[in-house]
């Protein structure tokens, strides 16, 4: 599969930004999917992730409430939808991949074998 990100942009404090994430392929819903960011001298961070069936999705502690993840089989795209965004959540955001129909989402780089070019997003104070 590959995958495409975008959406990312500059946004104010409290603002909001939404990420797409285009796939190729027929298998779209054989994958389950997150997104994961990349701050300027920090290590790549998961955000949040749903399953193959939308049925289960996880956030990190920090996004909790404020981002929304979402996917449409149909249309092979997942999206992040970023409210009341803040300043540190400036970062390099990616869209990945992982083979799964399983219900568990995954929320370490290494379960994730298909990765996008990332989208920035810059979040002035």
């Amino acid at each position: 599969v590959q995958l495409q990100a975008s959406g990312g942009g500059l946004a104010q404090a409290g603002g909001s930004l939404r990420l797409s994430c285009a796939a190729s392929g027929r298998t779209f819903n054989s994958y389950a999917m997150g997104w994961f960011r990349q701050a300027a001298g920090k290590e790549r961070e998961f955000v949040a992730g749903i399953s193959w069936s939308s049925g289960n999705t996880d956030y990190a502690d920090s996004v909790k409430g404020r981002f929304t993840i979402s996917r449409d089989n149909a249309k092979n795209t997942v999206h992040l939808q970023m409210n009341s965004l803040k300043p540190e959540d400036t970062a390099v955001y990616y869209c990945a991949a992982r083979l799964s129909v399983g219900t568990v989402v995954r929320t370490t780089t290494t379960n994730y074998p298909y990765w996008g070019r990332g989208t920035l997003v810059t979040v002035s104070s």
